[in-house]
C-alpha cells in the first residue's frame, strides 16, 4: 500500500461510501486503476467488496443481477451502470473458459490472486490507498505485461487471457515479459476452445490499438496460426516484384499503420491481400504475379469474418473493399465517375484511404508517381462533388415513375433503360436533365 493518490467520479465514491458506512471494505479494482495511474481516462469503474451480493442489495435501492452467481452485481446511479464484485476464489476450470465454481471469500488478496495480468491486479480506496501485492506499478514504469503468479496457470483458467496480452501490449505499447510469453507459446492452441465472438472482440482491439501492427506478436508466438491461419500462409509468400519490398503479410502489418483508426478500414487492411499466396505465379524470369487476388480475396475476407462471427454489414463493406482495392481508375473526371458509379458514393472515400496505404506499404519504386495518380483521382472526385454530378441512379435526373407516366411499363425493361441513361449521363454529365433523359428513354424503349 502507498500514498498514490486516483481521483473517482463522485457516483463510484458514494458507492465506495456507502459499503465502507456499512462496514464493509470497499476498493475500485483492475483496469481503471491501471488506467488512472497511466493517466488515461477509465471507461469503467470496477468495485470489489467483501460484501456479498445480497448485501450490496440491500444498500442500495436500484441493482441488476447482472452475474451475481459469479459475485457481481450493477448498481444503478441514474442510467449508469457500475460493476460491485464480491471477492472471490475461483474453482477449477475445466474449459479453459469458466471456473467450475466460485467461492466468495473476505480476502482482498485471495481475490487479487486471481486475476490475469500484475497491472489489472491492484485495488484502490481513498482510506487504504493503493493495493499492490504483485509488483503492478512497476510493471507499468517498466511497461511490461506479466501474470500474476504462474502464467501457466493463468492460461489453463482462461485461454482468451493468451490473446489478451497481445492486446494490452497493442493499446499500451507494453511488451510482454519473457516467461509470460513462453507460456503464451506453449499453450496457443488452446485458443482453440474459445470462442469465435470473445476471439473477435480482441482480435478487434489489437487492430483499433495504437499499435496495430502488434499481429506481428501474435504470429510470432503461434496464435494468429489458431485464429487466423490465412495471416500466416501470407507471411510465408515472397513477393518477387519491384513493387513490392517486403512478403504478403510484413506488407499487411505495414499498411495496418498507414491508415487510419477505423474499425472497417482496419479490417480492410488486414485482409486485403489475404488472397495472394492463393493466386501467386511465378515466370520464367522469377517475377511473381498475383492476378484475381482482389476477387479471391473477396471470397476468403468473407469466410474469415463469417468465421468470427462478424455482422453482415461489416462483412458486406470490408469485402466490397477488398473486391475494389487494386482498381486503379485514370485521373480524369469521365474515368472517376464512372469508379464511383461502380465502387458506390459511400465506400469511395474509402476506397481512397485503402489505396494510399497499400502504396505506402509497397516499395519506393513509382511511389511518387502512384500516389500522384491517387491525388489527382481524388481531386477529380472533389470536383464531381462540388459541380453535383450524378453518378448514380439516386441523382438521376428521371425515375422509374417518370418513365412509367411517359409509357415505358415497369420491369426489366425499365431498369436497363435507366441503367443506360445513367450510363449517358456518367460520360456527359450536361444531360442530366429531365427532358433530356425522358426523350431518349422513349427513344430507346419505341425502337426496341
Amino acid at each position: 500500500m502507498n500514498a498514490v493518490r486516483i481521483e473517482i467520479p463522485e457516483k463510484v465514491k458514494r458507492i465506495l461510501d456507502t459499503l465502507t458506512a456499512a462496514g464493509f471494505e470497499a476498493y475500485v479494482v483492475g483496469g481503471c486503476v491501471r488506467d488512472a495511474l497511466l493517466q488515461r481516462e477509465p471507461s469503467d469503474w470496477d468495485v470489489t467488496t467483501d460484501a456479498s451480493p445480497q448485501q450490496v442489495k440491500s444498500l442500495f435501492s436500484r441493482t441488476v443481477d447482472t452475474g451475481i452467481a459469479h459475485g457481481t452485481v450493477t448498481i444503478m446511479m441514474g442510467k449508469e451502470g457500475f460493476e460491485v464484485t464480491t471477492f472471490r476464489i475461483d474453482g477449477k476450470y475445466e474449459d479453459s473458459r469458466h471456473p467450475k465454481e466460485v467461492t466468495f471469500t473476505s480476502s482482498l488478496e485471495e481475490d487479487l490472486k486471481r486475476r490475469d495480468f500484475t497491472i489489472n491486479a491492484m485495488a484502490f480506496s481513498p482510506s487504504a490507498g493503493l493495493v499492490d501485492l504483485f509488483g503492478g506499478t512497476k510493471d507499468l514504469e517498466d511497461k511490461v505485461v506479466r501474470c500474476v503468479g504462474e502464467a501457466h496457470e493463468r492460461f489453463q483458467e482462461d485461454a482468451l487471457r493468451i490473446l489478451r496480452a497481445v492486446r494490452f501490449s497493442a493499446q499500451l505499447g507494453f511488451s510482454v515479459e519473457e516467461k509470460t510469453a513462453e507460456a503464451i507459446r506453449e499453450r496457443a492452441r488452446t485458443l482453440e476452445r474459445i470462442s469465435a465472438e470473445r476471439i473477435q472482440t480482441e482480435l478487434l482491439k489489437i487492430l483499433l490499438s495504437p499499435n496495430p501492427r502488434t499481429i506481428r506478436m501474435a504470429w510470432e508466438y503461434g496464435i494468429t496460426k489458431i485464429i487466423l491461419p490465412e495471416f500466416d500462409r501470407c507471411m510465408d509468400t515472397p513477393q518477387n516484384t519491384p513493387h513490392h519490398c517486403y512478403t504478403v503479410g510484413e506488407h499487411i502489418l505495414h499498411s495496418l499503420s498507414e491508415v487510419e483508426n477505423n474499425r472497417i478500414l482496419r479490417l480492410t487492411m488486414l485482409l486485403h491481400d489475404i488472397g495472394k499466396p492463393v493466386v501467386r505465379t511465378t515466370d520464367e524470369n522469377g517475377r511473381d504475379h498475383f492476378k484475381m487476388h482482389g476477387p479471391v480475396g473477396e471470397q476468403m475476407a468473407g469466410d474469415i469474418l463469417r468465421r468470427l462471427k462478424f455482422d453482415n454489414d461489416t462483412i458486406r463493406s470490408v469485402t466490397h473493399l477488398i473486391k475494389w482495392h487494386d482498381y486503379r481508375p485514370e485521373p480524369d473526371e469521365r474515368h472517376v465517375r464512372r469508379a464511383v458509379s461502380r465502387i458506390g458514393e459511400e465506400y469511395f472515400p474509402l476506397f481512397l484511404k485503402v489505396q494510399r496505404a497499400d502504396i505506402l506499404a509497397q516499395s519506393t519504386w513509382l511511389r511518387a508517381e502512384k500516389l500522384e495518380r491517387l491525388d489527382s483521382v481524388e481531386k477529380c472526385w472533389r470536383e464531381i462533388l462540388e459541380k453535383k454530378q450524378c453518378v448514380s441512379l439516386k441523382t438521376l435526373a428521371v425515375t422509374g415513375k417518370d418513365l412509367q407516366a411517359a409509357g415505358i411499363p415497369s420491369g426489366k425493361q425499365m431498369g436497363e433503360i435507366l441503367h443506360r441513361l445513367l450510363e449517358q449521363v456518367l460520360d456527359n454529365p450536361g444531360d442530366n436533365e429531365r427532358e433530356i433523359l425522358l426523350k431518349r428513354a422513349k427513344e430507346a424503349f419505341f425502337l426496341e
